[in-house]
Protein backbone atom coordinates (compact mmCIF):
# COMPACT_ATOMS: atom_id res chain seq x y z
CA UNK A 1 0.00 0.00 0.00
CA UNK A 2 1.55 3.21 -0.88
CA UNK A 3 1.59 6.31 1.35
CA UNK A 4 1.24 9.78 1.39
CA UNK A 5 5.35 10.75 1.95
CA UNK A 6 6.04 8.18 -0.98
CA UNK A 7 3.70 10.39 -3.40
CA UNK A 8 6.23 13.44 -3.35
CA UNK A 9 3.97 15.53 -1.41
CA UNK A 10 5.92 18.83 0.04
CA UNK A 11 5.64 19.54 3.97
CA UNK A 12 2.30 21.96 4.23
CA UNK A 13 0.83 19.33 2.71
CA UNK A 14 1.73 16.21 4.32
CA UNK A 15 0.77 17.97 7.43
CA UNK A 16 -2.57 19.26 6.48
CA UNK A 17 -3.27 15.30 5.57
CA UNK A 18 -2.13 14.23 9.01
CA UNK A 19 -4.36 16.57 10.85
CA UNK A 20 -7.65 15.45 8.46
CA UNK A 21 -6.64 11.72 9.51
CA UNK A 22 -5.91 10.67 6.13
CA UNK A 23 -4.19 7.39 6.92
CA UNK A 24 -3.13 6.47 3.54
CA UNK A 25 -3.87 7.21 0.01
CA UNK A 26 -7.14 5.94 -2.12
CA UNK A 27 -6.50 4.55 -5.41
CA UNK A 28 -7.29 7.83 -7.51
CA UNK A 29 -4.96 9.85 -4.87
CA UNK A 30 -2.45 7.16 -5.19
CA UNK A 31 -2.14 7.38 -9.16
CA UNK A 32 -3.10 10.98 -9.99
CA UNK A 33 -0.77 13.10 -7.36
CA UNK A 34 2.30 11.88 -8.59
CA UNK A 35 1.29 12.54 -12.56
CA UNK A 36 -0.03 15.78 -11.66
CA UNK A 37 3.60 16.41 -9.16
CA UNK A 38 5.07 16.39 -12.54
CA UNK A 39 3.21 18.59 -14.54
CA UNK A 40 1.11 15.68 -16.34
CA UNK A 41 -2.13 16.35 -17.94
CA UNK A 42 -4.39 13.80 -16.37
CA UNK A 43 -7.90 12.12 -17.16
CA UNK A 44 -9.65 10.72 -13.75
CA UNK A 45 -12.79 8.29 -13.92
CA UNK A 46 -14.21 7.50 -10.36
CA UNK A 47 -17.33 7.97 -8.69
CA UNK A 48 -18.30 10.76 -6.63
CA UNK A 49 -16.57 9.96 -3.14
CA UNK A 50 -13.45 8.60 -4.13
CA UNK A 51 -11.60 11.03 -2.94
CA UNK A 52 -10.48 13.13 -6.36
CA UNK A 53 -10.62 16.27 -4.72
CA UNK A 54 -7.53 16.15 -2.62
CA UNK A 55 -5.80 14.10 -5.45
CA UNK A 56 -6.22 17.17 -7.63
CA UNK A 57 -5.84 19.93 -4.87
CA UNK A 58 -3.00 19.03 -2.82
CA UNK A 59 -0.99 19.00 -6.78
CA UNK A 60 -2.69 22.00 -7.76
CA UNK A 61 -1.59 24.00 -4.35
CA UNK A 62 1.80 23.18 -4.63
CA UNK A 63 1.94 24.71 -7.90
CA UNK A 64 0.96 27.89 -6.82
CA UNK A 65 2.91 31.14 -6.83
CA UNK A 66 1.54 32.39 -3.84
CA UNK A 67 3.95 35.44 -4.05
CA UNK A 68 1.77 36.11 -6.81
CA UNK A 69 -1.53 37.67 -6.75
CA UNK A 70 -3.31 36.97 -9.51
CA UNK A 71 -5.51 33.94 -10.79
CA UNK A 72 -3.01 30.78 -11.23
CA UNK A 73 -5.53 27.97 -11.35
CA UNK A 74 -9.26 27.32 -12.48
CA UNK A 75 -11.72 24.63 -10.95
CA UNK A 76 -15.02 24.42 -13.53
CA UNK A 77 -17.85 22.36 -11.38
CA UNK A 78 -21.25 21.47 -12.60
CA UNK A 79 -23.44 22.56 -9.44
CA UNK A 80 -23.02 25.35 -7.19
CA UNK A 81 -22.98 23.00 -4.14
CA UNK A 82 -19.98 20.87 -5.90
CA UNK A 83 -18.11 24.02 -5.99
CA UNK A 84 -19.02 25.41 -2.73
CA UNK A 85 -17.71 22.31 -1.24
CA UNK A 86 -14.10 22.20 -3.75
CA UNK A 87 -13.60 26.16 -2.70
CA UNK A 88 -13.99 24.91 1.47
CA UNK A 89 -11.90 22.03 0.46
CA UNK A 90 -8.73 23.70 -1.13
CA UNK A 91 -8.99 26.65 1.49
CA UNK A 92 -8.62 23.33 4.43
CA UNK A 93 -5.89 21.56 2.44
CA UNK A 94 -3.80 25.27 1.70
CA UNK A 95 -4.36 26.04 5.27
CA UNK A 96 -0.53 26.06 6.16
CA UNK A 97 0.00 27.76 2.93
CA UNK A 98 -0.06 31.33 4.50
CA UNK A 99 -1.74 33.81 1.86
CA UNK A 100 -3.77 31.41 -0.50
CA UNK A 101 -6.91 32.64 -1.42
CA UNK A 102 -9.23 30.72 -2.85
CA UNK A 103 -12.60 32.89 -5.44
CA UNK A 104 -15.52 30.92 -5.62
CA UNK A 105 -17.74 32.40 -8.56
CA UNK A 106 -21.31 30.78 -8.81
CA UNK A 107 -25.07 32.25 -9.42
CA UNK A 108 -27.41 33.00 -6.64
CA UNK A 109 -24.64 35.51 -4.82
CA UNK A 110 -24.18 38.86 -5.49
CA UNK A 111 -21.78 39.47 -8.83
CA UNK A 112 -20.43 43.37 -7.28
CA UNK A 113 -18.98 40.75 -4.24
CA UNK A 114 -17.78 38.38 -6.66
CA UNK A 115 -16.11 41.30 -8.83
CA UNK A 116 -14.33 42.74 -5.83
CA UNK A 117 -12.80 39.48 -4.43
CA UNK A 118 -11.55 38.66 -7.62
CA UNK A 119 -9.86 42.67 -7.74
CA UNK A 120 -7.75 41.20 -5.02
CA UNK A 121 -6.02 38.81 -6.90
CA UNK A 122 -6.57 35.31 -5.65
CA UNK A 123 -4.80 32.40 -6.73
CA UNK A 124 -7.24 29.88 -7.48
CA UNK A 125 -10.46 30.23 -8.64
CA UNK A 126 -13.47 27.88 -8.49
CA UNK A 127 -16.38 28.28 -10.10
CA UNK A 128 -19.80 26.83 -12.44
CA UNK A 129 -19.49 27.38 -16.39
CA UNK A 130 -21.98 30.01 -16.33
CA UNK A 131 -20.75 32.11 -13.60
CA UNK A 132 -17.25 32.18 -14.94
CA UNK A 133 -18.02 32.72 -18.28
CA UNK A 134 -20.09 36.22 -17.22
CA UNK A 135 -17.08 37.27 -15.21
CA UNK A 136 -14.91 36.73 -18.66
CA UNK A 137 -17.17 38.65 -20.66
CA UNK A 138 -17.36 41.53 -18.34
CA UNK A 139 -13.43 41.89 -17.99
CA UNK A 140 -13.82 40.73 -14.89
CA UNK A 141 -11.52 37.53 -14.78
CA UNK A 142 -8.76 37.75 -16.67
CA UNK A 143 -7.69 34.21 -18.17
CA UNK A 144 -4.09 35.17 -19.44
CA UNK A 145 -2.31 33.84 -15.92
CA UNK A 146 -4.33 30.48 -15.35
CA UNK A 147 -1.67 28.07 -15.66
CA UNK A 148 -3.88 24.93 -13.77
CA UNK A 149 -7.33 24.31 -14.92
CA UNK A 150 -9.72 21.63 -13.31
CA UNK A 151 -12.75 20.01 -14.79
CA UNK A 152 -14.67 18.22 -11.94
CA UNK A 153 -17.74 15.82 -12.61
CA UNK A 154 -17.28 16.82 -16.54
CA UNK A 155 -20.22 14.44 -17.66
CA UNK A 156 -22.48 15.92 -15.09
CA UNK A 157 -21.35 19.51 -16.72
CA UNK A 158 -22.28 18.15 -20.02
CA UNK A 159 -25.29 16.62 -18.96
CA UNK A 160 -26.43 20.18 -17.88
CA UNK A 161 -25.54 21.69 -21.07
CA UNK A 162 -22.85 23.91 -20.05
CA UNK A 163 -20.50 22.77 -22.86
CA UNK A 164 -20.63 25.88 -24.97
CA UNK A 165 -19.95 27.72 -21.95
CA UNK A 166 -16.82 25.26 -20.67
CA UNK A 167 -15.04 25.14 -24.45
CA UNK A 168 -15.37 29.05 -24.53
CA UNK A 169 -13.46 29.28 -21.00
CA UNK A 170 -11.30 26.43 -22.42
CA UNK A 171 -10.68 28.65 -25.22
CA UNK A 172 -9.24 31.73 -23.72
CA UNK A 173 -6.32 29.82 -21.32
CA UNK A 174 -2.87 30.20 -22.72
CA UNK A 175 -1.48 27.60 -24.54
CA UNK A 176 0.71 26.54 -21.98
CA UNK A 177 -0.98 24.96 -19.38
CA UNK A 178 -1.58 21.58 -17.42
CA UNK A 179 -5.27 20.45 -17.87
CA UNK A 180 -6.94 17.56 -15.32
CA UNK A 181 -10.58 16.27 -16.09
CA UNK A 182 -12.40 14.10 -13.72
CA UNK A 183 -15.69 12.12 -14.31
CA UNK A 184 -17.64 9.44 -13.08
CA UNK A 185 -18.13 7.81 -16.68
CA UNK A 186 -16.55 8.27 -19.72
CA UNK A 187 -18.88 8.65 -22.66
CA UNK A 188 -18.63 10.20 -25.61
CA UNK A 189 -19.00 13.42 -25.11
CA UNK A 190 -16.57 13.16 -22.34
CA UNK A 191 -13.86 11.73 -24.61
CA UNK A 192 -13.86 14.44 -27.20
CA UNK A 193 -13.33 17.42 -24.76
CA UNK A 194 -10.84 15.90 -23.25
CA UNK A 195 -9.26 15.15 -26.48
CA UNK A 196 -9.96 18.55 -27.52
CA UNK A 197 -8.15 20.33 -24.25
CA UNK A 198 -6.10 17.66 -22.64
CA UNK A 199 -2.50 16.93 -24.00
CA UNK A 200 -1.44 13.10 -23.81
CA UNK A 201 -3.01 12.97 -20.63
CA UNK A 202 -2.38 9.93 -18.72
CA UNK A 203 -5.88 7.96 -17.61
CA UNK A 204 -6.58 6.79 -14.37
CA UNK A 205 -9.46 4.46 -13.81
CA UNK A 206 -10.79 2.89 -10.61
CA UNK A 207 -13.92 1.00 -9.93
CA UNK A 208 -17.24 2.32 -10.67
CA UNK A 209 -19.03 -0.28 -8.75
CA UNK A 210 -20.79 1.07 -5.13
CA UNK A 211 -18.36 -0.06 -2.58
CA UNK A 212 -18.85 -3.06 -0.72
CA UNK A 213 -19.14 -2.00 2.74
CA UNK A 214 -22.97 -0.48 2.27
CA UNK A 215 -25.41 -2.68 2.63
CA UNK A 216 -28.00 -2.87 -0.26
CA UNK A 217 -31.44 -4.57 -0.67
CA UNK A 218 -35.01 -4.00 -2.27
CA UNK A 219 -37.86 -3.75 -0.19
CA UNK A 220 -40.86 -4.50 -2.44
CA UNK A 221 -44.27 -2.26 -1.88
CA UNK A 222 -47.29 -3.20 -4.19
CA UNK A 223 -48.65 0.53 -4.46
CA UNK A 224 -48.28 3.86 -3.37
CA UNK A 225 -49.82 3.98 0.31
CA UNK A 226 -47.05 1.01 1.13
CA UNK A 227 -44.13 2.77 -0.46
CA UNK A 228 -45.11 6.00 1.92
CA UNK A 229 -45.21 3.05 4.85
CA UNK A 230 -41.57 1.36 3.76
CA UNK A 231 -39.89 4.99 3.86
CA UNK A 232 -41.20 5.33 7.51
CA UNK A 233 -40.44 2.51 9.03
CA UNK A 234 -36.98 2.74 7.33
CA UNK A 235 -36.24 5.80 8.62
CA UNK A 236 -37.56 5.00 12.46
CA UNK A 237 -35.42 1.63 12.00
CA UNK A 238 -32.13 3.83 10.80
CA UNK A 239 -31.21 7.44 9.73
CA UNK A 240 -29.91 8.23 13.66
CA UNK A 241 -27.26 10.51 12.54
CA UNK A 242 -29.17 11.39 9.15
CA UNK A 243 -30.46 10.04 6.26
CA UNK A 244 -31.00 10.87 2.40
CA UNK A 245 -34.09 10.17 0.63
CA UNK A 246 -34.06 10.41 -3.37
CA UNK A 247 -37.35 11.41 -5.06
CA UNK A 248 -37.46 11.74 -9.03
CA UNK A 249 -39.91 14.62 -8.61
CA UNK A 250 -40.22 17.42 -6.80
CA UNK A 251 -43.38 17.25 -6.20
CA UNK A 252 -42.90 14.00 -4.47
CA UNK A 253 -40.31 15.22 -2.59
CA UNK A 254 -42.26 18.03 -1.19
CA UNK A 255 -45.24 15.84 -0.08
CA UNK A 256 -42.82 13.73 1.87
CA UNK A 257 -41.37 16.53 3.41
CA UNK A 258 -44.90 17.49 4.88
CA UNK A 259 -45.65 13.61 6.13
CA UNK A 260 -42.19 13.14 7.31
CA UNK A 261 -42.65 16.72 9.31
CA UNK A 262 -45.76 15.57 10.63
CA UNK A 263 -44.51 12.48 12.06
CA UNK A 264 -41.95 14.26 13.94
CA UNK A 265 -39.06 13.93 11.96
CA UNK A 266 -36.00 17.36 11.34
CA UNK A 267 -36.91 16.95 7.57
CA UNK A 268 -35.89 19.32 4.50
CA UNK A 269 -36.46 19.27 1.11
CA UNK A 270 -33.57 19.66 -1.48
CA UNK A 271 -34.16 20.52 -5.25
CA UNK A 272 -33.16 22.99 -7.81
CA UNK A 273 -36.29 24.88 -7.03
CA UNK A 274 -35.19 26.36 -4.11
CA UNK A 275 -32.88 29.16 -3.96
CA UNK A 276 -28.64 29.19 -3.39
CA UNK A 277 -28.96 30.22 0.48
CA UNK A 278 -32.01 28.13 1.26
CA UNK A 279 -30.05 24.83 -0.40
CA UNK A 280 -26.70 26.00 0.98
CA UNK A 281 -28.94 26.35 4.83
CA UNK A 282 -29.79 22.92 4.10
CA UNK A 283 -26.44 21.05 3.47
CA UNK A 284 -24.86 22.63 6.16
CA UNK A 285 -27.44 21.90 8.90
CA UNK A 286 -27.24 17.95 7.57
CA UNK A 287 -23.67 18.22 7.80
CA UNK A 288 -24.31 19.67 11.28
CA UNK A 289 -26.23 16.67 12.32
CA UNK A 290 -29.39 19.73 13.21
CA UNK A 291 -31.40 17.45 10.58
CA UNK A 292 -32.43 14.14 10.73
CA UNK A 293 -33.43 13.55 6.91
CA UNK A 294 -33.18 15.34 3.83
CA UNK A 295 -35.91 14.58 1.12
CA UNK A 296 -33.88 15.52 -2.72
CA UNK A 297 -33.90 15.08 -6.21
CA UNK A 298 -30.43 13.93 -8.01
CA UNK A 299 -29.09 17.52 -7.95
CA UNK A 300 -27.85 16.40 -4.32
CA UNK A 301 -26.46 13.14 -5.51
CA UNK A 302 -23.50 14.96 -7.12
CA UNK A 303 -21.53 17.22 -5.01
CA UNK A 304 -22.62 16.45 -1.41
CA UNK A 305 -19.69 15.17 0.51
CA UNK A 306 -21.42 14.55 3.97
CA UNK A 307 -19.57 11.92 6.23
CA UNK A 308 -21.45 10.02 8.84
CA UNK A 309 -25.20 9.57 6.32
CA UNK A 310 -26.66 6.38 8.18
CA UNK A 311 -28.83 5.72 5.24
CA UNK A 312 -30.56 6.48 1.61
CA UNK A 313 -33.49 5.31 0.65
CA UNK A 314 -34.47 5.56 -3.10
CA UNK A 315 -38.00 6.38 -2.61
CA UNK A 316 -38.64 6.35 -6.31
CA UNK A 317 -35.99 4.44 -8.61
CA UNK A 318 -33.96 6.25 -11.25
CA UNK A 319 -34.45 5.67 -15.04
CA UNK A 320 -30.26 5.12 -15.65
CA UNK A 321 -27.61 2.91 -13.30
CA UNK A 322 -25.53 5.87 -12.79
CA UNK A 323 -27.57 8.18 -10.62
CA UNK A 324 -28.44 4.97 -8.61
CA UNK A 325 -24.60 4.57 -7.54
CA UNK A 326 -24.31 7.96 -7.01
CA UNK A 327 -27.14 8.30 -5.05
CA UNK A 328 -25.95 5.10 -3.01
CA UNK A 329 -22.80 6.08 -2.86
CA UNK A 330 -23.57 8.99 -0.33
CA UNK A 331 -23.55 6.48 2.63
CA UNK A 332 -20.48 4.16 3.51
CA UNK A 333 -18.06 6.51 3.21
CA UNK A 334 -14.93 7.00 4.31
CA UNK A 335 -14.41 3.20 5.05
CA UNK A 336 -17.81 3.34 7.44
CA UNK A 337 -20.60 1.45 7.21
CA UNK A 338 -23.55 2.25 5.50
CA UNK A 339 -27.32 1.08 4.71
CA UNK A 340 -28.98 1.74 0.93
CA UNK A 341 -32.86 0.78 0.92
CA UNK A 342 -34.66 1.09 -2.74
CA UNK A 343 -38.29 0.42 -3.18
CA UNK A 344 -39.38 -1.42 -5.84
CA UNK A 345 -42.85 -1.37 -6.64
CA UNK A 346 -44.73 -1.98 -9.81
CA UNK A 347 -43.43 -1.07 -12.86
CA UNK A 348 -39.71 -0.96 -11.66
CA UNK A 349 -38.53 -4.37 -12.75
CA UNK A 350 -37.02 -3.24 -15.52
CA UNK A 351 -34.57 -0.72 -13.46
CA UNK A 352 -33.71 -3.20 -11.00
CA UNK A 353 -32.57 -5.49 -13.66
CA UNK A 354 -30.09 -2.79 -15.13
CA UNK A 355 -28.86 -1.72 -11.68
CA UNK A 356 -28.18 -5.71 -10.56
CA UNK A 357 -26.75 -6.09 -14.12
CA UNK A 358 -24.13 -3.28 -13.36
CA UNK A 359 -23.46 -4.59 -9.75
CA UNK A 360 -22.91 -8.22 -11.52
CA UNK A 361 -25.07 -9.61 -8.40
CA UNK A 362 -28.83 -9.64 -7.29
CA UNK A 363 -29.78 -7.96 -3.79
CA UNK A 364 -31.39 -8.91 -1.42
CA UNK A 365 -35.10 -8.44 -1.22
CA UNK A 366 -37.13 -7.22 2.12
CA UNK A 367 -41.05 -7.05 2.35
CA UNK A 368 -42.71 -4.88 4.76
CA UNK A 369 -43.55 -7.24 7.29
CA UNK A 370 -39.38 -7.81 7.50
CA UNK A 371 -39.33 -3.97 9.18
CA UNK A 372 -39.60 -3.40 12.38
CA UNK A 373 -43.20 -1.60 13.16
CA UNK A 374 -43.23 1.82 14.39
CA UNK A 375 -42.63 2.87 17.47
CA UNK A 376 -41.98 5.89 19.33
CA UNK A 377 -41.90 9.41 17.82
CA UNK A 378 -38.48 9.55 16.17
CA UNK A 379 -35.94 11.14 18.13
CA UNK A 380 -34.93 14.69 17.11
CA UNK A 381 -31.61 15.79 15.24
CA UNK A 382 -28.62 15.64 18.08
CA UNK A 383 -27.88 19.13 17.65
CA UNK A 384 -29.17 22.66 16.63
CA UNK A 385 -27.15 25.42 14.44
CA UNK A 386 -26.87 29.08 15.19
CA UNK A 387 -26.30 32.02 12.52
CA UNK A 388 -23.79 34.27 14.24
CA UNK A 389 -22.93 37.88 12.41
CA UNK A 390 -19.10 38.19 11.49
CA UNK A 391 -16.92 35.92 8.99
CA UNK A 392 -13.69 35.86 7.34
CA UNK A 393 -14.08 39.72 6.19
CA UNK A 394 -14.47 40.58 9.74
CA UNK A 395 -11.42 38.71 10.76
CA UNK A 396 -13.56 35.97 12.63
CA UNK A 397 -11.57 32.56 12.76
CA UNK A 398 -12.99 29.35 14.17
CA UNK A 399 -10.45 29.19 17.37
CA UNK A 400 -12.16 32.62 18.21
CA UNK A 401 -15.82 31.58 18.22
CA UNK A 402 -14.90 28.21 19.87
CA UNK A 403 -13.06 30.58 22.72
CA UNK A 404 -15.72 32.89 23.22
CA UNK A 405 -18.43 29.86 23.57
CA UNK A 406 -16.31 28.01 25.80
CA UNK A 407 -15.00 30.74 27.76
CA UNK A 408 -17.70 33.60 28.25
CA UNK A 409 -20.15 31.68 27.05
CA UNK A 410 -19.56 28.80 29.18
CA UNK A 411 -20.40 25.57 26.96
CA UNK A 412 -18.86 22.62 27.57
CA UNK A 413 -15.91 22.03 24.17
CA UNK A 414 -17.57 18.17 23.99
CA UNK A 415 -21.36 19.67 23.03
CA UNK A 416 -19.88 22.02 20.67
CA UNK A 417 -20.62 20.63 17.18
CA UNK A 418 -19.02 21.94 13.38
CA UNK A 419 -18.11 25.55 13.45
CA UNK A 420 -18.11 27.09 9.92
CA UNK A 421 -16.73 30.68 9.11
CA UNK A 422 -18.20 32.58 5.79
CA UNK A 423 -17.52 35.99 4.42
CA UNK A 424 -19.62 37.48 6.35
CA UNK A 425 -21.48 35.14 9.16
CA UNK A 426 -20.25 32.34 10.90
CA UNK A 427 -22.42 29.18 12.14
CA UNK A 428 -22.18 27.01 15.45
CA UNK A 429 -23.73 23.54 15.80
CA UNK A 430 -24.59 22.71 19.43
CA UNK A 431 -26.23 20.70 21.68
CA UNK A 432 -30.16 20.75 20.61
CA UNK A 433 -30.20 21.77 24.82
CA UNK A 434 -28.04 24.30 24.68
CA UNK A 435 -29.29 26.35 21.62
CA UNK A 436 -31.81 28.70 23.32
CA UNK A 437 -29.34 29.43 26.41
CA UNK A 438 -26.08 30.56 24.06
CA UNK A 439 -29.02 32.38 21.88
CA UNK A 440 -29.71 34.08 25.00
CA UNK A 441 -25.95 34.47 26.10
CA UNK A 442 -24.87 36.00 22.49
CA UNK A 443 -27.80 38.79 22.84
CA UNK A 444 -24.93 40.34 25.58
CA UNK A 445 -21.99 38.22 25.28
CA UNK A 446 -18.51 38.92 22.61
CA UNK A 447 -17.02 37.60 20.10
CA UNK A 448 -13.47 38.87 20.01
CA UNK A 449 -14.41 41.69 21.38
CA UNK A 450 -17.82 42.71 19.71
CA UNK A 451 -21.38 41.99 19.98
CA UNK A 452 -22.49 39.02 18.34
CA UNK A 453 -26.08 39.21 16.81
CA UNK A 454 -26.81 35.68 16.39
CA UNK A 455 -30.10 33.42 15.26
CA UNK A 456 -31.24 30.27 15.01
CA UNK A 457 -31.15 27.93 11.52
CA UNK A 458 -32.97 25.18 12.75
CA UNK A 459 -35.79 24.08 15.24
CA UNK A 460 -34.40 24.18 18.75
Amino acid sequence: MSSFPALGLAGPSLRVVEELGFAAPTPIQAAAIPALLAGRDLVGVAATGSGKTLAFGLPLLERLDLGRRAPQALVLCPTRELAGQVAGELRTFGRHRPGLRVALLVGGQPGHAQRMTLAEGPHVVVGTPGRVADHVDRGDLNLEGIRLFVLDEADRMLDLGFREEVEKILAGLPAVRQGSLFSATWPAAVVALGDAHLRNPLRVEVDQAAPTEIDQRWVRVANADERAMALRLLLHQYGGAGALVFCNLKVTIDGLVGLLAADGFDVAALHGDLDQPERERVVGLLRDDSLRVVVASDVAARGLDIDGLDLVVNFDLPHHVEPYLHRVGRTGRAGKAGVARSLWGPGDGEKVGRVEAALGRSLPQLGLGDLPPLGDPPPRAPRATLRIEGGRKDKVRKVDLLGALTGEGGIPGDRIGRIAVFDNFSTVAVDRALALPLLAWLKTGKVKGRKARASLLSEP
